[in-house]
């Protein structure tokens, strides 16, 4: 089949972005792997030329036919008679004995092409699979297309870069690997399979981004079996793409990469020690390829795609496998990983294997390498005797919390089979349950099964049962958004944990219940969570279900974040130690949120940069750390990255039914859209906020500040009434709950709205007395002084203006929160752009002033020539010399310049 035939009518135009400045040159060569997309790269690039596109397609069986791709060429162009002449003279020459490559032959041949493109219309000359262009149509085609230095041609063919010699299509031409697909990319070309987010990342792992191997392997049922299979085997489609893939490649290397898909972090030296000096060479030729990315920083040989090391596996007998492990133990120089290969290259039923797999787990785990404890836990499991019911056991619970913690669900639920089939005590049971359900997060298949299953595996015995009651109530806040049910099972699982005098599982069912009580506004909550840390723990928690992270979260919910960031650095080395990704991320989070409060701009993105790359490493939902993501990079990174990680995080939490994490993805969405001068967008994703935390009765304002941010947009769209009835509501609840914390911003919002009813002394005195209870939040502070001097500005006091937005300026700025600072120095740039005269009036005619607010306020440029009763083009003409007077660049410069229109 042509190269990405089976993908180029599902992707449309979503494919490969290429480098901008190749849209402007004349002759390309695209190349890549096997489904790479270099068809549609090509399409695509086509039509940005603006020019019909002749395209040429020739097959693996026209390569060893002379002149097939000047045939096809010329009865492309039929109505040209310099193309019937030369199909006629190609005719002719298929009748005579003498080869094409006769000096005469080739000089008509050449003669003939090269009147064809002369005489074409404008067009594009495309070549699709150029690998399959026959030599001699190659050379003519080379040599007739120097006489046509305007056409335009694109070559998209499979293999690597066009050596030194250059191309057939031109000495000066650029080649341009096609590039993979990005995560969104992918998920977006497997959108018509309605995959679940989990399912849509791995089959971006596996496939490394090539569209038809994603493809192949969605239609397989999401790629291989799970990572844990000994045998694992891609589907069919798949495996004919990474098998073509591997065929651009001589044995010897394939040989060379079978050994690297046998060791889970192959290096040169490794390689070298088994194949010699030419490994070098071979990962080159694997590199250049697009197999093999050997620019890791740690040194190591990774696969572009997971999938082309499990074809290379899989393709191994058992018994040949087992001899390459038994090479790779010999060479391997890490203690660690020398067991795992001699443990592989043993029989599956000698014991001596389970005992080496369970001693470099252990090894593999006190230095931290917990993916590689998972892999050797469940190994030793699998190669335990089975009439050894006790170490089996053992070694299969361990194995469940070695992935449970690494977050390798497959795996978890591997060990956890293991348990179920040779255990029936009630405790070990309850254990590996639990552990899969902790493992499992938003990903739980027949939900009320596992529940039922654990409750029975239970037996009655009350610390069991408190245990899974404590996990219900989990899932009934997070994924049925029913706080208060929730509420209730945290605290049945309190009363029998207690009973049975299991303090560990009190703390943890009480601390669930003070979060709960929290988010319900129920003044017991810090009652309850003082009881939680006052219990003593016979058995280490997950460091984010302590009490101690809760505390942090209230000190933050309270805007004490040098309080929070105190008691998360401590859990943080603990989450670190025991190999708890999960816990891992949500203290990070955690963190990033407390140093972004603080003003700690580097420490915050740092933190959440960690944390995203946690998540995407493993199996999490990306729902939580994309929500930390875009706040922290919509303050202190980019806003375009900020958008980016809230909507991926709010089209997770979607599709996992994850209520609370839909709600804060949605606020940071709706929250960058309004300080990007979006109010209109804005609107709606904060207004599904209101409405989500209404169904899941949450009512303490400090947990989601989503208010203060809808009630500006609401002020920002004119809506003033309900800004109002918005705010009145929201402090009444914060005073009856005693949560002063949220007072300031709610201020700044009354503050706007104040301005927009044109009181601006007003505003400026709830502004100015804001920004003085915001001395220990410098962001929050900088935001209100920003409000501070738009309100003066518009109240005609400049000078009054001018410090304000300087004050804002030098905090963004000494705090790096980078997008507020450009936005204060735009809006000093403005305050300072006054005639000589002095005179402070806008220099606006009244005409442009009313277009600049209504653009401020994000009306379309239709709507406002409709509001106007002008054209669109007048509404983009006086924009344009808006922006010139003014000194803007974007809209997002006019919402914080000029004040929106109210309605």
């Amino acid at each position: 089949m042509p190269d990405s035939a089976m993908w180029t009518n599902t992707f449309h135009e979503a494919g490969p972005v290429l480098p901008e400045d190749v849209h402007h040159t004349r002759r390309v060569v695209l190349f890549g792997p096997p489904g790479s997309g270099k068809t549609t790269a090509a399409a695509a690039l086509g039509r940005r030329l603006g020019l019909p596109v002749l395209r040429l397609a020739p097959r693996p069986q026209d390569a060893r036919v002379p002149c097939a791709g000047l045939l096809e060429l010329a009865l492309a162009l039929p109505a040209l008679p310099a193309a019937r002449e030369l199909t006629a003279g190609l005719d002719e020459a298929a009748g005579r004995t003498d080869s094409p490559d006769d000096a005469g032959s080739a000089l008509r041949l050449r003669r003939r092409t090269a009147a064809v493109l002369r005489e074409a219309p404008p067009m594009t000359l495309m070549v699709d699979n150029a690998q399959w262009l026959d030599p001699t149509s190659a050379a003519v085609l080379g040599w007739a297309l120097r006489l046509a230095p305007d056409l335009p041609v694109i070559a998209a063919e499979r293999g690597r870069r066009p050596g030194p010699a250059g191309h057939w299509c031109g000495e000066d031409a650029r080649a341009v690997r096609v590039p993979p697909l990005t995560a969104p990319q992918v998920a977006a070309l497997l959108a018509p399979y309605r995959l679940a987010p989990r399912e849509v990342t791995r089959v971006h792992t596996h496939s490394g981004g090539n569209p038809a191997l994603a493809l192949a392997l969605a239609r397989g049922g999401t790629a291989a079996a799970p990572a844990c299979e000994d045998d694992q085997v891609l589907p069919a489609p798949a495996r004919q793409v990474v098998g073509e893939w591997l065929g651009t490649v001589p044995e010897e290397v394939q040989e060379l990469l079978t050994l690297a898909a046998l060791d889970d972090r192959p290096d040169l030296d490794l390689l070298s020690e088994l194949t010699g000096p030419a490994a070098e060479r071979l990962l080159a030729e694997a590199e250049a390829a697009g197999l093999v990315d050997l620019r890791q920083p740690d040194g190591t040989v990774r696969f572009t795609a997971s999938a082309i090391g499990t074809e290379l596996v899989a393709r191994l007998p058992g018994h040949a496998r087992r001899l390459l492990h038994g090479r790779l133990a010999g060479a391997a120089r890490d203690s660690v990983r020398r067991d795992r290969h001699a443990a592989l290259a043993a029989d599956a039923d000698d014991p001596r294997s389970a005992r080496r797999a369970a001693r470099a787990a252990v090894h593999a785990r006190q230095r931290g390498d917990h993916a590689l404890a998972a892999e050797l836990s469940l190994l030793a499991a699998r190669r335990t005797p089975r009439d050894d019911g006790e170490l089996l056991t053992e070694r299969a619970l361990t194995a469940v919390r070695d992935a449970a913690h690494y977050g390798d669900l497959p795996r978890t639920r591997a060990a956890v089979r293991l348990v179920l089939d040779h255990d029936t005590a009630p405790a070990h049971r309850v254990d590996a349950l639990v552990a899969l359900i902790d493992a499992s997060g938003q990903h739980l298949h027949s939900v009320d099964e596992l529940f039922a299953a654990a409750l029975h595996a239970a037996a009655g015995r009350s610390d069991l049962t408190a245990r899974i009651l404590i996990r219900q109530s989990i899932w009934a806040n997070v994924n049925e958004g029913d706080p208060h049910r929730a509420c209730a099972l945290a605290g049945r699982a309190t009363a029998l944990a207690e009973a049975a005098g299991d303090t560990t599982t009190a703390v943890m069912a009480l601390t669930m219940r003070a979060r709960l009580q929290r988010v319900l506004g129920d003044p017991g909550a810090g009652t309850t969570l003082d009881r939680a840390l006052s219990l003593p723990r016979t058995a280490p928690l997950p460091a984010n279900a302590t009490p101690q992270h809760l505390a942090a979260r209230h000190a933050l919910f309270d805007d004490r974040p040098d309080e929070a960031r105190a008691a998360l650095l401590p859990l943080l080395v603990e989450a670190e130690r025991t190999g708890d990704t999960e816990a891992t991320v949500d203290v990070l989070r955690s963190l990033a949120e407390a140093e972004l409060r603080a003003g700690r701009c580097a420490r915050a993105l740092h933190h959440a940069h960690r944390a995203q790359a946690l998540t995407d490493g493993t199996a999490l939902s990306p729902a939580p750390a994309c929500y930390t993501s875009a706040l922290v990079e919509g303050t202190a990174g980019r806003t375009d990255l900020a958008l980016v990680h809230a909507r991926r995080g709010a089209d997770t939490a979607r599709q996992e039914d994850n209520k609370v994490f839909l709600s804060r993805n949605l606020f940071a969405l709706g929250h960058l859209l309004l300080v990007t001068g979006r109010p209109k967008e804005a609107l709606e994703a904060l207004e599904e906020v209101r409405t989500l935390e209404g169904l899941q009765q949450v009512r303490d304002p400090s947990v989601l500040r989503w208010h203060p941010e809808l009630a500006e947009t609401l002020v920002s769209l004119g809506r003033l009434d309900q800004a109002q009835s918005l705010l009145d509501d929201t402090r009444g609840t914060a005073a009856d709950l005693g949560r002063h914390a949220v007072l300031p911003p709610l201020e700044r919002a009354q503050a706007l709205l104040d301005a927009a009813r044109g009181d601006y002394d007003t505003a400026a005195r709830r502004l100015a007395e804001a920004a003085d209870r915001l001395r220990h939040l410098p962001l929050e502070r900088g935001r209100t002084l920003l409000a501070l001097s738009h309100t003066e500005r518009r109240g005609r006091r400049r000078a009054s203006a001018r410090a304000a937005a300087q004050s804002a300026a030098d905090l963004f700025t000494t705090h790096q929160a980078h997008p507020w600072a450009e936005t204060a120095a735009h809006t000093l740039s403005r305050l300072a752009a006054v005639p000589a005269g002095g005179d402070t009036h806008p220099r606006l005619t009244s005409a442009e002033q009313r277009c600049a607010e209504l653009a401020a306020a994000g009306v379309s440029n239709r709507d406002i020539a409709t509001t106007l009763t002008v054209s669109v083009k007048t509404v983009e003409a006086t924009l344009t010399r808006v922006y010139r007077k003014l000194g803007l660049h974007s809209r997002f410069q006019l919402a914080h310049a000029v004040a929106p229109a109210q309605g």
